[in-house]
Order: C-alpha cells, then structure tokens, then sequence
C-alpha cells in the first residue's frame, strides 16, 4: 500500500519544499495540499468538520499550484496533489494551464483530488451559487480535460463556454481526478462520470459505500474507480483494513504546524510504510 500525506499549508506551518523532500527521503508516495481562496469573517457557515471554532489554517492556506511548485522544485518522484481544489471558485482556462504547466515542469506527477466546497460565503464571493456549486465544478473538470487532451480544444455548457482553442503544455499523466466528499448518489455520479477516483475525508464508512459506488460506475459503463481514503489518522489495523479491501494508497493527515512538529508526526508514520 503507498502512503501519502496531507497537510494545510500556510504561511506559519512547515515550508512545503522542506516537507516534500522530507517526505519524499522516507519513502512517502504523496503530498497533497488543500485549497480555501479566502474566508470571510462573518461565519454565516458553520465549520464542516463541527470545530466550535474554525481553525486558523483555513484563513491562512497557501495556494497548492503555487506551493506544489515550490514542492517539485526540491523533489523527483513523489506526487503532488491537491487535496483539495475547490473546482466551482477556479477560472478553467487558467487553471487548466497551471495545472498542466505544473504537470509538464514535474514530469508528470500531478494528482488533482477536487471537491465542491462547504462554506457558503467563500463560494459566493467567486459568483457562484452555493446550490449550483456541483454542477459549475463539474463543467469546469470537463473542461480543462478537453483542454488538457484535445489539440483543438472547445466547451459548451451553462456555466463555461469557450471556442476552439490551442492550449500547450499537454499534461504528461492526464491528470489523474479524484472527487472528494461523502459518500452519496450524487457524488458517485460525478465519480463515475468524468473521475478516476473518490477520496472520502478521513476515510469513516468506506466499505459500506462500496457498493453504491460500484454500481454507479457500472451503470456509466466503466471499470470501477479507485478509492483513496484522506486526512486518515493511521493504526496498523485501519490500514490493514484498507489493505483488504483491495485499497491501493492511503493519505495521513499531518498537523499545520512548523516543521519540529510535523516532522515528528511524520517520523511516527515512517513505521506504516511497507
């Protein structure tokens, strides 16, 4: 099983090129970052994961394309990941060629997990409405796949629209999509749809979902998708339990904080890696 990692990076936590290659020199497969533009102060929106009070990192969160980047730079083989982009509030033509332009400086190691986000007022200020958020993500995925893989490359939705256009650099690796959220029908249609995966937050209820997700993917006429479970906090017998459910990566969360202390954390889970 590979095993990756996770952590909010932001301007007062562990540097992202000093983690990578931390990382990396223990064997890790992956680094994913998570992704919030800005967060308004009104807190209209209560925290997703129920804290009293939002953390402070979420105010604070680097960038991941520009951060992953600074990743690359230091590093050889582990992915890079976002974990995740919030697709709805991001202009699909840039980020298209971010993305790819991240791909093709990497060599190809981009792992884009995406999601439709949770706090109302984030997603409002980018012009979009919170209850058409799943639908504005999804169009902007489908888009910069043409981008990515088309060589005359056009889009037209409700939300994006765009005519036959040139876009280099290609991706090397696709990217890989992978939509995290919890488990439920209209999630698993986006999966199957346009997906290579589903990343379920902290991984709780994994087994259960299986089915569900199976059946989606069939009913899309594909093979079925690839579940990474992320921001787990690890035991020997959960992985062993992901192991035998045939899950091939895992991604641990680690705490944003400055490097003495995601470092220890990081030393702790070197003992997972097989």
């Amino acid at each position: 099983m590979r095993l990756g990692v996770t952590m909010f990076a932001t301007d007062r936590s562990m540097p992202v090129a000093e983690l990578a290659r931390a990382a990396e020199e223990r064997g890790f497969a992956s680094l994913y970052l998570p992704e919030h533009t800005h967060i308004p102060l009104s807190r209209r929106t209560a925290p997703a994961a129920g804290q009293a009070v939002l953390p402070e990192e979420y105010g604070r969160t680097l960038d991941p394309l520009v951060a992953l980047a600074h990743a690359a730079a230091v590093t050889g083989r582990i992915a890079l990941g976002t974990g995740i982009m919030l697709a709805a509030q991001r202009e699909p033509i840039v980020t298209a060629k971010a993305v790819a332009t991240l791909d093709h400086l990497s060599g190809g190691r981009v792992v884009l997990g995406v999601g439709f986000g949770w706090n109302v007022e984030e997603i409002e200020d980018h012009g979009v409405a919170y209850g058409s958020r799943r639908d504005v993500a999804r169009e902007h995925i489908l888009a910069m796949k043409a981008l990515w893989s088309e060589e005359e490359a056009g889009f037209t939705g409700s939300h994006v629209s765009f005519e036959p256009s040139w876009s280099w650099p290609k991706p090397v690796s696709g990217p890989p999509v992978y939509v995290g959220g919890a488990a439920g029908p209209k999630l698993f249609a986006h999966v199957a749809e346009y997906a290579d995966g589903w990343m379920p937050i902290g991984g709780k209820g994994v087994r259960a979902a299986l089915p569900a997700l199976r059946e989606a993917c069939e009913k899309a006429g594909r093979e079925m998708a690839e579940v990474i479970p992320f921001g787990t906090l690890p035991s020997a017998e959960k992985l062993d339990y992901y192991a035998g459910m045939g899950i091939e990566e895992v991604v641990l969360s680690l705490p944003s904080a400055p490097a003495g202390q995601v470092l220890a954390v990081l030393d702790g889970y070197v003992g997972f890696l097989t």
